[in-house]
């Protein structure tokens, strides 16, 4: 392991590779304890000026080097720890080098590289990874075409697999097999993939729009073909859902997606055979629920989209990450979003995809905002980074996308999708950067504003922060006039903080939705030169700007945000009145369910004021009665209801309320959670009994199913909080009842939260009936390690168990990360301190990615009131002053102390 600090990257040291790559021969002798790699790389001068030749490679053994077929002595190249440098005259025109060099996949415990899961070989190479199986100019500017010749014993590795097209298969004098791929896409050594094992196969034909027949194949473990069903249904949804709305089409013969049981993250795009964590391909009714099917179609249509944005246009360096998965995130959302609504009636549809749009913004605002008001803070395309592994973070992505949404809400869907048109057409098979796309998406922008640009807007790839704006109105009734003035600010976060005087970032391109309704709930319509609509953009480019609106004809309640239509905290002068009025009335389902979760919000507010004064509980009227009203209302969804009556994450609840106080979080919200329980008890019971499946109902995960399954258990968890006895035994029989995971899973978590007490022999259950299951077994794993009733004693006997492996990543994010996540109360003690540095120390021992990421916990410790504050400042010195720290861990934790 890399033990030195690491060295600052900028992005304004960029600077082309000066060697142009068109074509790489890859020959591997397959072995899980070494395998041999020959590359042959045929180089082009892209400059006049010879320089060295500089490749990077990570614990490898160098057998040979030859260049243009002449074996170089060791005095004709400089070799070190990360670099292979190479300088000759020969260099100055094209020229021919072959490196052969050793690997050892069984040792690889990082998961980058090739490495061993199970029985078989699998490659992870973004974003570095390709150094550690040969010597390489690893960066994604570097496009090639690719031939990969895999020999390996047919009995060990009956399957060998490579990106592109499968050009021949032969048996070899000694016995082995030899499998030849050949790729006619340039990519990056990024995306190169190789698999190498026994596996099942699903596989289905498809006739793309052009008429072309394309092959889709799904593997698995032996014995878990049954499970991927799903997934191969997910692939082809995806396949033509993305023909119709971008007009993109599938580029290659084959596609192949196989699923791996240890890795680093959920799936990687490589060029044709895209690798999965099987989390995100295995399901049937028995062991996945509702939930994961719906991962799991998002995490496939995320991949596939990457075909094109992200494979066939590519990231010029690192600190472009976000053009492609912003771009693909957005893309997947959208498709997830269709997914849902398809089908269905325009109410109803508008409804599903409201639940997918409140989701991505519930995921942006906990995971997301905290990192922009934190130590990690970062723009989407970040200025410099120490590991380029530490910046796949939820601003790249989530935020990311939120940028290419607010460039798709000011250019409407048919400019948008010109945008992509023209974006492809200025860049199909190039590796570009963001400044690239949006300018192609400008030109539609300029096309349809003439004489306004994208100026302003750009600052958003260059700005870190969450903007705050502050809205105040103005109505004037003898005029029916209303005036609006949005205004915004955001301060310096992050790196920004020590450079950076306050209140000197300059404003951003924000477009809020608005709309307006009256006393009775009633939309008003907004008057304007265009139209008359219910909804408007208001496009605030300056720190602050008015708006009048003429003919408003009574005092109009704003609808804020809609369809969050921008990625920023609003400031807002709202009467608990108004608020009440939009949550049961507001026809923008999001603005409606924003509403409801503000008034959760102000409760949860002062009840942790209560908890920390010893004071009287507040007043829960509203809070009842909004909860109440949701509940009646009967033209609302079951998926949407649950959105509706979910309190705020605690996370984000720390968040609102600083000092943030794990303890006071918890106790507030677990009151609120047995109030609304306690105070809407028959509701609750209503709801529980009525949704149940008929007994001659067969699963399935659409959404109305699912959302019928999704209220049931919210139902539970409410009536389990109230601590009523039979509450407890309703979950004990629809554990033993349960026909489907979502059904077993939802009672055995809610029972494990308030009443574990009484579920210890159906635990023993679960664990007895799916110990062989290793998907399911996490599912296990996870739900004792967050729920609220367990304690650090608890997590390390469940380390204890033979059943749990640190080296796999699903099986160390079920216990330490869901322990560490979401398990506040246990977490924020002494014993949860010391435990955090410890799992961070011994996993940054097997894997550095892993590692950091449990490490970013932390991050916002100095926000925290002063005992939380102590203990986690001085786990976090205890982690930075251990020797041996790999450079992922030790840029985190750093950051986090400000050192």
């Amino acid at each position: 392991m890399r033990t030195d600090i690491a060295q600052t990257i900028h992005r304004q040291d960029y600077s082309p590779y000066p060697y142009r790559l068109p074509s790489v021969r890859l020959e591997f002798d397959l072995d899980a304890q070494t395998t041999r790699v020959a590359s042959e790389l045929h180089f082009e001068p892209a400059t006049h000026e010879n320089p060295a030749l500089v490749l990077h490679g990570e614990d490898l053994e160098l057998l040979e080097v030859q260049l243009n077929d002449r074996v170089l002595s060791s005095s004709e190249y400089h070799l070190d720890e990360e670099t292979l440098h190479i300088e000759s005259p020969e260099m100055c025109k094209p020229f021919r080098l072959r490196i052969t060099n050793l690997c050892h996949p069984a040792q690889n415990t990082k998961l980058m590289g090739l490495y061993v899961s199970g029985d078989q070989l699998f490659t992870q190479c973004e974003a570095q990874g390709f150094r550690r199986i040969t010597w390489f100019p690893d960066r994604p500017d570097v496009m090639s075409r690719y031939e990969v010749v895999l020999r390996g014993t047919p009995k060990t590795y009956p399957l060998m697999l490579s990106n592109g097209n499968l050009i021949e298969q032969t048996t070899l004098a000694d016995g082995r097999a030899q499998a030849v791929w050949q790729d006619p896409h340039p990519k990056p050594c990024y995306l190169f993939a190789l698999v190498a094992g026994d596996f099942d196969c699903l596989e289905q034909t498809e006739i793309t729009r052009s008429g072309r027949t394309v092959l889709l194949q799904v593997y698995s473990d032996r014995g878990y073909r049954e499970q991927t069903h799903w997934a191969m249904g997910c692939l082809v949804r995806a396949l033509h859902w993305d023909e119709r709305r971008f007009g993109l089409e599938l580029d290659l013969d084959r596609f192949m997606i196989v699923a791996a049981r240890d890795f680093n993250m959920g799936a990687m795009e490589n060029k044709g055979l895209n690798v999965f964590n099987a989390a995100y391909v295995l399901a049937n009714p028995a062991t996945a629920t509702d939930a994961t099917y719906r991962r799991i179609e998002a995490v496939i249509g995320h991949e596939y989209f990457h075909n094109w944005t992200g494979d066939r246009v590519t990231c010029r360096d690192w600190f472009q990450l976000s053009l492609k998965e912003g771009l693909t995130v957005f893309r997947e959302q959208e498709f997830s979003a269709d997914m849902l609504a398809e089908g269905l009636p325009a109410h109803e549809a508008a409804s599903a995809r409201a639940v997918k749009r409140i989701e991505d913004v519930h995921t942006l605002r906990v995971a997301q905002f905290p990192e922009d008001a934190g130590p990690m803070a970062h723009p989407i395309r970040p200025d410099s980074y120490q590991e380029i592994a530490n910046f796949y973070t939820p601003t790249v992505y989530e935020k990311g996308a939120e940028v290419i949404r607010m460039q798709h809400t000011l250019l409407g869907e048919a400019g948008f999708r010109a945008g992509m048109d023209e974006y492809f057409r200025r860049h199909d098979g190039q590796a570009v950067t963001c400044d690239d796309f949006v300018a192609a998406m400008e030109s539609v922008y300029t096309a349809q504003h003439p004489g306004h640009d994208f100026a302003v807007f750009r600052r958003w790839y260059s700005q870190a922060g969450t903007p705050r704006v502050q809205v105040q109105s103005h109505y004037d009734a003898a005029a029916h006039r209303l005036k609006i003035t949005l205004s915004q600010h955001c301060a310096p976060v992050g790196l920004e903080t020590r450079h950076a005087p306050v209140d000197t970032k300059p404003p951003l391109h924000i477009p809020l939705a608005i709309g307006l309704l009256d006393e009775s709930g009633q939309a008003i319509p907004i008057h304007s030169d265009e139209a008359t609509q219910d909804t408007v953009i208001l496009e605030l480019k300056d720190s602050s700007h008015t708006w009048t609106f003429e003919k408003i004809p009574t005092r109009p309640i704003l609808s804020l945000a809609r369809g969050f239509s921008a990625p920023v905290i609003l400031l807002a002068e709202r009467s608990e009145q108004d608020l009440a009025l939009l949550a049961r009335h507001d026809t923008d389902p999001f603005a409606r369910w924003d509403a409801t979760q503000e008034i959760a919000h102000r409760y949860l507010s002062k009840s942790i004021r209560a908890h920390r004064n010893n004071a009287p509980v507040p007043d829960a009227k509203t809070l009842l009665s909004v909860w109440r009203a949701a509940l009646d209302d009967a033209s609302l969804s079951p998926a949407y209801k649950v959105q509706l009556l979910s309190l705020p994450a605690r996370r984000e609840v720390m968040e609102r309320n600083e000092p943030l106080d794990p303890q006071a979080v918890v106790a507030a919200w677990q009151h609120a959670q047995q109030t609304l329980g306690a105070g809407l008890a028959l509701q609750w019971q209503q709801v529980y009994e009525s949704m149940a499946d008929g007994d001659d109902q067969p699963y399935s995960p659409d959404p109305v199913s699912s959302g019928r399954r999704s209220l049931r258990n919210l139902a539970l968890d409410y009536l389990l909080a109230t601590q009523a006895p039979q509450a407890a035994q309703q979950a004990r029989a629809q554990y033993e009842q349960a026909r489907n995971m979502t059904e077993s899973l939802g009672a055995l978590t809610s029972l494990l939260n308030h009443a574990p007490q009484q579920c210890a022999d159906l635990v023993k259950d679960f664990h007895d009936r799916w110990h062989t299951d290793p998907l399911v077994l996490d599912r296990w794993f996870g739900a004792q390690a967050s729920a609220d009733s367990g304690t650090v004693a608890d997590v390390r006997r469940l380390m204890s168990l033979p059943d749990f492996v640190l080296r796999n990543p699903n099986r160390a994010r079920s216990v330490i990360f869901r322990f560490c996540m979401e398990n506040h109360a246990a977490l924020h003690t002494p014993q949860g301190y010391e435990f955090w540095a410890e799992q961070v120390l011994a996993l940054d021992q097997i894997n550095p990615e892993v590692a950091s990421r449990l490490s970013r916990a932390f991050d916002n410790w100095a926000r925290h009131e002063p005992t939380a504050r102590k203990g986690m400042q001085a786990a976090l010195k205890r982690v930075l002053e251990h020797p041996g720290l790999s450079r992922n861990v030790h840029e985190i934790v750093s950051k986090a102390l400000g050192v």
